[in-house]
């Protein structure tokens, strides 16, 4: 599975009430969810996003409370991929359980805003195109890509073996 698209930068401990604060969990709905996608941090983040961008950040991305909420913003805004340092583990399995693939990468202060990357989840590696650097990664084992490539752990129940 490739993911290719362009860089939005984040520094650490993004919290889940910064990707989508509390006053709009009262909806599911990712497209109504990713029209506020990190407005308190970034007022203007929905505006610039392009189908398939790549969020890129620091340390323990999606801290804070446990919702699936903060993963259905991101891809509701149509963030294709999360790379960062580490995750929160509730943060990491949320993101798996809804289809948005995550990968943790320790050089992420080499990719800056703007930079085009192009992730190859099966073989575990990122391409930066602008910069011309290669960063191995863990490989998405089959059943994460299956999850991922069904659009979440629901759909993959739903979808029969090939």
């Amino acid at each position: 599975m490739i993911i290719k698209g362009k860089v939005h930068k984040f520094g650490n401990d993004i919290n889940t009430d910064d990707i989508i604060a509390a006053k709009y969990l009262v909806s599911t709905d990712p497209q109504e969810l990713g029209k506020h996608c990190m407005e308190h941090i970034r007022p203007d983040f929905v505006s610039v996003i392009q189908k398939g961008d790549i969020i890129v950040a620091g340390k323990y991305f999606g801290c804070g409370s446990s919702r699936e909420h903060a993963p259905l913003a991101i891809e509701g805004c149509g963030i294709s991929a999360v790379i960062a340092k580490n995750f929160a583990s509730i943060f990491f399995r949320n993101s798996i359980n809804t289809g948005l693939p995550i990968l943790e990468c320790e050089q992420t202060d080499e990719i800056a805003e703007g930079d085009t990357l192009e992730i190859d989840l099966t073989i575990g590696e990122i391409k930066n195109i602008s910069r011309n650097k290669i960063y191995k990664v863990q490989p998405f084992p089959a059943f994460l890509q299956k999850i991922i490539g069904s659009g979440g752990l629901i759909k993959s129940l739903r979808t029969p073996e090939k």
